[in-house]
């Protein structure tokens, strides 16, 4: 079975390299690090142009109904660049919570503004303090945090607790009284996250009371398989810079490209890369076809992409040597990126529990 893309997909692809790559070259995410801006303008607006940000929601709600192999490849791509945008939050989890669980008046009111890139959205599943916020009587009170891309988003889907002690999705839109954002210290800032402190602010259910966990679970699955892909792409970039600067700089006369402990360090990390996207295309097919496999496909891709990224932007700084230690390097960027995106759908050692629990379902069957 060959699970590569088509070539209308691999055009797809070189399009939007371009676009983003125009959009938000490494200065721009630099900017966003030293400024404190809350994302990249320019690269958000070309995503929503390329018809990312609707790829993957139907057409009855204002997408263009693709499917995720677009939203993969667009993934792959907003990683290569580090992009720093709310594609995450919004659409690999608030737009698949809306799609999975969400009221029809909830899809109709806030899926056409994420498929056309007109609102972002903020996402929490995380307790403050130990103690989830709780709902009551259509008020939330409380804390969450930290939740991801909270600035600019028009509502938030967060993780709550019912007055029966049951856990559900709530969906709170932000303009209204009762909420405080409080910035939060990120090892990225250039996706930002921040703690919400709720007096009675106004929500609603997404999804059945009690069913929040359940949700989490399957929409994570799917995420865990874009998130890969964006891993996917800083792994490849990270490489690259890596190697461009193994042929520039020299020692002794020679580019250090041409030493063979540099030379280990690069091949390793593309066997990483490469095991790492072995299991990305598989998820995506899985992801694609509603595969029974999908909970392993997901946790195999996450736990590699991981494992890629993290181990490509440590090489990267080490094959720069004492210049790669610095704020003037580059390699900051990556690294901080990779230590976000490790954490962002919970850490390593939940996803192997996951592939765990997936083989033993698998072998029972």
């Amino acid at each position: 079975m060959n699970f590569d893309f088509s070539d209308d997909q691999k055009l797809f692809r070189d399009q939007a390299r371009k676009a983003l790559g125009d959009a938000c070259p490494r200065k721009e995410v630099r900017r966003i690090l030293e400024t404190g801006a809350s994302h990249s303008e320019a690269a958000t607006s070309a995503l929503a142009a390329l018809g990312v940000t609707g790829a993957a929601i139907p057409e009855e709600y204002g997408g263009l109904g693709l499917g995720y192999y677009e939203l993969c490849i667009a993934a792959e791509e907003a990683g290569r660049v580090l992009a720093p945008t709310p594609l995450g939050s919004s659409i690999f989890l608030a737009a698949e919570i809306l799609l999975s669980a969400g009221s029809d008046r909830q899809k109709a009111d806030w899926l056409p503004k994420l498929a056309s890139g007109e609102a972002s959205a903020a996402y929490c599943d995380a307790a403050a303090n130990g103690a989830l916020p709780r709902f009551v009587d259509g008020r939330l009170h409380g804390k969450c945090g930290p939740a991801s891309d909270v600035a600019g988003a028009a509502f938030a889907i967060i993780l709550g607790a019912e007055p029966d002690g049951g856990r559900s999705l709530f969906l709170v839109p932000f303009g209204g009284d009762g909420i405080e954002v409080r910035t939060m210290e990120s090892v990225d800032p250039t996706r930002p996250v921040s703690e919400l402190a709720f007096d009675g602010a106004r929500a609603e259910r997404c999804g059945a009371a009690g069913a929040g966990p359940d949700i989490i679970s399957v929409v994570k699955r799917r995420a865990a398989i874009l998130v890969a892909f964006e891993q996917i792409g800083g792994a490849d970039a990270a490489l690259e810079m890596a190697r461009d600067y193994a042929l520039e700089r020299k020692a002794f006369g020679r580019p250090i490209g041409g030493f063979q402990a540099i030379k280990h360090k690069l091949a390793n990390v593309y066997i990483k890369n490469e095991v790492a996207r072995a299991h990305a295309y598989y998820g995506a097919w899985a992801l694609s076809n509603d595969a029974p496999d999908l909970p392993l496909a997901a946790a195999s891709a996450r736990i590699s992409a991981t494992a890629a990224f993290s181990l490509a932007a440590q090489e990267n700084i080490q094959v720069h040597g004492g210049i790669g230690y610095t704020w003037e390097a580059d390699c900051q960027l990556f690294y901080r990126r990779a230590r976000f995106l490790a954490l962002q759908l919970g850490n390593v050692f939940e996803w192997q529990e996951r592939a765990m629990n997936a083989l033993e379902q698998s072998n029972a069957a």
